[in-house]
């Protein structure tokens, strides 16, 4: 298996390219400008990686269809990031091909710290219908960054997947393949009294199966039993806020326990 890391600029042209076999590290001597764009590829059609594009973040084992890119962040993009992140002068990219023994084993499937916007092909993934004034600091991707920081808002690290107060919101984690879950941990967004928070929501699988959860005013990890349930992916829907002045309940993180599907443990 072959993997590649490419830099690009905003005018295509390539600023670092590095091939090689199963891993690869690459050191990127220069400053990041607006346009530059990150490129990882494999020559496998899908591939379980352990991948980390800069290194004030840390290292994920994700699942690659091919390739996948990351326009380097700034400005406003940048505020869901730590400041650290893709600044200075010399940076640090690493992949590798995954170990079986790391693919195998029970592990949260829901942790990307480098989703994006536009990511298609590196699981796993977010969407949603409703991210607050189109904030980075509010996107769906901020759900599965690993970070749990929930006592505050608007600011890195207290991102937050944000619902702009619209009850019709709707959250979807894409895994890429099919797993088998066992335990949903989500962490609601939890600066009160700024903060409202969900009584319940519905968790639907990809077979259409529908589970109901229900959440206490809290901050702490709140857990729900999946079961071993077999999906490609999970979807928050028919959110429904607390009898609470606040209108502002918010999602910080989701946290997907269980292994891929076909290797559960008797």
């Amino acid at each position: 298996m072959t993997f590649s890391i490419s830099i690009t600029n905003a005018a295509g042209e390539t600023l670092l390219h590095k091939r090689a076999e199963n891993e690869i590290t690459a050191v990127y001597d220069g400053e990041y400008r607006e346009g530059d764009c990150i490129h990882v590829t494999c020559s496998e059609p899908e591939a379980f990686a352990l991948v980390q594009l800069d290194d004030t973040m840390p290292a994920a084992l994700l699942f690659l269809k091919g390739s996948c890119s990351l326009t380097v962040p700034f400005n406003e993009k940048k505020a869901s990031y730590n400041p650290k992140s893709f600044s200075g002068t010399r940076h640090y990219l690493h992949v590798r091909s995954a170990y079986p023994h790391e693919i195998m084993q029970r592990r949260n499937l829901a942790c990307n710290p480098y989703d994006s916007h536009g990511n298609t092909t590196l699981f796993p993934r977010t969407e949603a219908n409703i991210e607050t004034r189109g904030e980075s600091v509010f996107a769906s991707r901020n759900a599965i960054d690993g970070l749990l920081a929930n006592t505050f808002h608007g600011e890195w690290p207290y991102t937050s997947w944000g619902i702009n107060r619209d009850p019709a919101a709707e959250f979807t984690l894409f895994f890429g393949r099919t797993v088998r879950v066992e335990e949903i941990v989500l962490y609601l967004r939890a600066d009160f009294p700024h903060d409202a928070w969900w009584t319940q929501a519905d968790v639907t699988f990809s077979d259409g199966q529908t589970m109901p959860v229900h959440f206490q005013k809290s901050g702490a990890a709140q857990h729900f039993a999946a079961g071993g349930k077999e999906t490609d992916f999970i979807r928050l829907s028919r959110l429904i806020k607390a009898d609470d002045p606040s209108p502002f309940p918010a999602l910080t993180q989701i946290e997907v326990y269980g292994t891929e599907a076909g290797s559960a443990r008797p």
